[in-house]
């Protein structure tokens, strides 16, 4: 592929995904397939022979697609926020195209010093004391050269412990653990665990939503993530109506055991 067919072809590839994007709501949120479901559909080793860019195109709807949990949806709940816009994607494009490695200063300059700008700028977001800030002297705690996930977590663990000691600044008596305790949410007394896990295995057999559970000490949470930018209340209330629909289908079958 020279750089006028990949002109061409970058513009068919914008297309597609801005397509898919547009369309995302109509495709069912979770795929219908098993574990090792590709391995048949392509080929054993690496082609000699380079195929065209037409059939590679054409197995991205019959191959891939078919596999894919489309974390893009409005109905996936599931993990986290996919993080992701058409400014985003365009990003990653130029990204790809540069190809530098952030690694240390020397290994590209504008890569490193911008991630230091807009890690302080999540800092301020989140007000995050000085101490935590790179600023222009380079000096704080807020940045990492590895990765810029990384360097997030890092301010998030900053906002964390921020609001820890401003809370046992309130309520001296209180521990680490007894804050951390108050700051998550629990599932119903009334629900066992067996329950909470019959219900989530039958909202993710229906398709129409995606859920993932998570245990907070000895008990199993159905967890409800907002992921997709393009979540609507509408879609919220579809979610609740069909947990709820599931649920008291559910119950009523336990009651009858």
């Amino acid at each position: 592929m020279d750089a006028a067919e990949f002109r061409k072809r970058g513009k068919e590839m914008v297309d597609y995904i801005a397509d898919y994007l547009e369309k995302i709501e109509k495709r069912q949120v979770f795929p219908d397939v098993e574990p090792g479901y590709l391995r048949p559909l392509i080929p054993d080793c690496a082609p000699q022979d380079p195929e065209s860019f037409e059939d590679v195109f054409k197995d991205i709807e019959k191959i891939i697609m078919p596999g894919v949990t489309h974390w893009h949806s409005p109905y996936f709940f599931a993990y986290f926020p996919a993080a992701s816009s058409f400014p985003a994607l365009l990003a990653d494009m130029l990204c790809g195209g540069i190809g530098c490695v952030g690694f240390s200063w020397a290994a590209s300059p504008a890569c490193t010093e911008l991630e230091t700008v807009m890690l302080d700028w999540l800092g301020k977001m989140i007000n995050l004391p000085e101490e935590f800030l790179a600023g222009k002297d380079g000096q704080g705690g807020g940045v990492i050269q590895g990765s810029a996930s990384e360097a997030t977590l890092i301010s998030l663990l900053a906002a964390r412990t921020k609001t820890i000691r401003r809370v046992q600044l309130e309520k001296p008596e209180l521990t680490e653990a007894d804050i951390m305790g108050r700051l998550v949410a629990y599932a119903s007394d009334q629900g066992s665990n067996e329950l909470n896990k019959a219900l989530l295995k039958s909202i993710n057999e229906a398709k129409k939503i995606h859920l993932v559970p998570c245990h907070l000490r000895e008990t199993f949470v159905l967890r409800f993530a907002i992921c997709s930018r393009t979540v609507e209340s509408t879609h919220i209330k579809f979610a609740w109506q069909h947990i709820s629909q599931l649920a008291t289908a559910l119950l009523k079958t336990w009651e009858e055991l």
